[in-house]
Parts: structure tokens; C-alpha cells; sequence
């Protein structure tokens, strides 16, 4: 129940929040890289969560959003998807149109 707390406000409180294996600096897994260089890309200021740090937080952010693997992003509190689907959004056009449509960019 606490780390539901803590992930609604790290959600609540950042308009892009990643949680990833690693920091944007310094990904320490090939997925948690691709996203944070999609985002990058699109100059998108983003909080990564290093979920690495804190074991309660890795398994609780999966049971959080019912979705089994880590990077996870989240976009003004609603989750967008993992890797995949962040890649394939941002390869057809569609992430850059989610966050014009969200007042990101």
C-alpha cells in the first residue's frame, strides 16, 4: 500500500516520469536506453526513475500498472506502454502526436 503512495506521487508530480533499469545518464538495460533516447529525442524533459534502487519499487510498479516489465512510462499520469510500444509510437508519429495533444511539447 505505501509503494502505491510513492508511485502516485512520483506520477502526480511529474508530467513524464520513466521508471527504468539505470538513470537517462546511465541505463543499465538496452530497453530502459531505447526509451530514454526516444524521449531524448523528441527533447522531452522527463524524471527517470531508477527502479534498481529500490526493490519494493521494481516489483511494485509492475503490480501498480499490471504490466510486467520495466521501462514504463507515464505521461500526465496515464500509462503509455514498455519499450515496444514506445518505440513503434514514436516510429509511426504517434508518441510526438501524444505529447502535443498532453501540452508537453
Amino acid at each position: 500500500m505505501e509503494i502505491n503512495k510513492k508511485i502516485e506521487s512520483l506520477i502526480s508530480e511529474n508530467d513524464v516520469c520513466l521508471f527504468m533499469k539505470g538513470t537517462p545518464d546511465a541505463p543499465q538495460c538496452g530497453f530502459s536506453m531505447a526509451v530514454s533516447n526516444v524521449l531524448k529525442h523528441l527533447n522531452i524533459n522527463f524524471k527517470g526513475i531508477n527502479v534498481l534502487e529500490d526493490e519494493n519499487l521494481r516489483q511494485g510498479i509492475k503490480d501498480y500498472s499490471d504490466w510486467p516489465t520495466i521501462p514504463q512510462l507515464y505521461v500526465k499520469k496515464e500509462f503509455i506502454g514498455g519499450c515496444d510500444i514506445i518505440k513503434e509510437m514514436f516510429e509511426k508519429g504517434e508518441l510526438k502526436k501524444l505529447f502535443e495533444q498532453k501540452k508537453i511539447i
